[in-house]
């Protein structure tokens, strides 16, 4: 119920990024179309957060857009066969490739990171 009070937008947007993957990895599957989701583990520097969530303290305790970037990428980069109907989370993206040390995409390097709303 927390969610629905406070969060109602962001939380039916997540739901929906779900449901649209997994509906569209069923529909396209026969065409050899892939359909994912990918979510960010901290929230993420962008006008958004910068603007409307929380100001400059906020953007401190994000991470970059190059994090999202580099995590589409492997996602892309895997057959479209195999790779589908996913809700990925960038940090467990990375970690699959070897990439642990995420200190580069902070804002602020060394800085708390703030947990996105949705994870």
């Amino acid at each position: 119920m927390k969610w629905f009070q406070n969060h109602l937008a962001y939380t039916i947007s997540k739901y929906d990024m779900s449901m649209i993957a997994l509906g569209l990895s069923a529909e396209l599957k026969k065409y050899n179309v892939a359909a994912n989701a990918l979510w960010p583990r901290t929230t993420i520097a962008t006008a958004a957060v910068n603007n409307l969530l929380g100001g400059e303290m906020l953007m401190k305790m994000s991470r970059t857009v190059d994090i999202i970037a580099d995590a589409a990428y492997y996602i892309l980069s895997k057959p479209s066969t195999t790779c589908t109907g996913n809700t990925f989370i960038d940090e467990e993206v990375l970690a699959a490739e070897g990439i642990t040390d995420l200190e580069k995409y902070s804002v602020v390097p060394g800085a708390q990171l703030y947990k996105d709303l949705f994870v």
